[in-house]
């Protein structure tokens, strides 16, 4: 009982959320939702198919954002305007990135991403960007191919990148056979979301479920792409994967609110050579607290060959135990934000 709780205090920590209700909803939205494409109407349309180039910020954020209207009507049960639709997690992930430059060429060979360039342009050097490729296309495709987005396999198709063409699945067919596993987990988390039977802890369940396997299954893909960052940067990365896996064990529910007031503790730029964690002049206090919470996360991880992990699903194999965790969590964040400066 001391390690979940030792492990409840490190979640506390990581997840500083302020779940205060916002005074419009649509003041949580990522960057340029309301800008980008809505519609399929609203992408090129070649012989019947829709054209989507998913290297252009707005153009991969509207694949977010059709996912989301198309959903919606799943969560109308669970709270209005959407806002307990758990895709939201994706689309709010993807505009952190954009907006802490993530997205930018990190070689820094070309404009791509940068203000002072092709500001839109997602570059495919980048690590972040390449792996929320797969966290944009997977759920995309697969949404497709379940029926939801009222549209045939063969009339979505993205474009491929300038580079590396035959990492990158373009379409139904091609996702399904070069990464049929998290391709098959996301299919039935949309088969469970169809169904009239599923809960909100069934629905969760199974989002990660296909949110860890399209991490684990792709990063080998990219993981040449850390040697473009600072050492700093480069860690945080690979810390990042390690923590989804505990994040995904308390299934945390990846709506619009708390995703918006998770975000608030994570990195406001990229990490550069210097950075002492926690110990960064420009980062509030919360953000340096996150950041050193997630490398103890990872190490303790590492030190026990995932034992700690192991334990952590134990602890929490029950919806009543997860239930009570997050409240804990909560209860105690409270206090912890109301005690910090920002």
């Amino acid at each position: 009982m001391a390690l979940l709780s030792f492990w409840a205090c490190v979640l506390i920590v990581c997840f500083s959320l302020s779940l205060g209700e916002a005074a419009n909803l649509s003041d949580l939205y990522p960057p340029l939702w309301e800008e980008s494409p809505g519609q399929f109407s609203e992408y090129r349309v070649e012989n019947g198919k829709s054209i989507i180039n998913p290297w252009i910020y707005p153009e991969r954020m509207g694949m977010y954002k059709i996912l989301l209207t198309q959903t919606a009507r799943y969560f109308e049960k669970f709270a209005p305007e959407n806002e307990n639709n758990i895709l939201w997690g994706l689309p709010l992930q993807h505009g952190w990135q954009y907006n802490t430059g993530r997205l930018a060429d990190p070689s820094q060979r070309t404009d791509c991403g940068y203000e002072s360039g092709d500001r839109l342009c997602i570059s495919v050097d980048s690590w972040w960007a390449d792996m929320n490729y797969f966290l944009c296309a997977l759920p995309f495709l697969a949404a497709v191919d379940s029926g939801i987005m009222g549209i045939s396999s063969d009339q979505v198709i993205l474009l491929p990148p300038p580079k590396d063409e035959m990492k990158f699945c373009v379409n139904v067919s091609t996702c399904q056979s070069s990464i049929p596993i998290a391709m098959r987990k996301w299919n039935i988390f949309y088969k469970r979301l169809q169904s009239p039977f599923s809960s909100f802890e069934d629905l969760l369940k199974y989002l990660w479920d296909a949110h860890t396997q399209t991490l684990h299954d792709v990063f080998k893909l990219f993981e040449h792409r850390l040697e473009y960052y600072s050492k700093p940067e480069a860690d945080f990365e690979r810390t990042w994967l390690v923590d989804v896996d505990y994040i995904s064990a308390l299934r945390l529910p990846t709506t619009l609110t708390r995703i918006y007031e998770l975000q608030k503790s994570m990195p406001p730029r990229m990490l550069v050579n210097g950075d002492k964690v926690p110990f960064i002049s420009d980062f509030s206090q919360r953000q340096n607290v996150f950041l050193f919470i997630l490398s103890l996360v990872r190490d303790v991880n590492n030190w026990t060959g995932s034992l700690s992990l192991t334990i952590w699903k134990y602890f929490l194999k029950t919806q009543n135990a997860r239930v009570k965790t997050l409240e804990v969590i909560e209860t105690i964040l409270e206090k912890f934000n109301s005690a910090s400066p920002e």
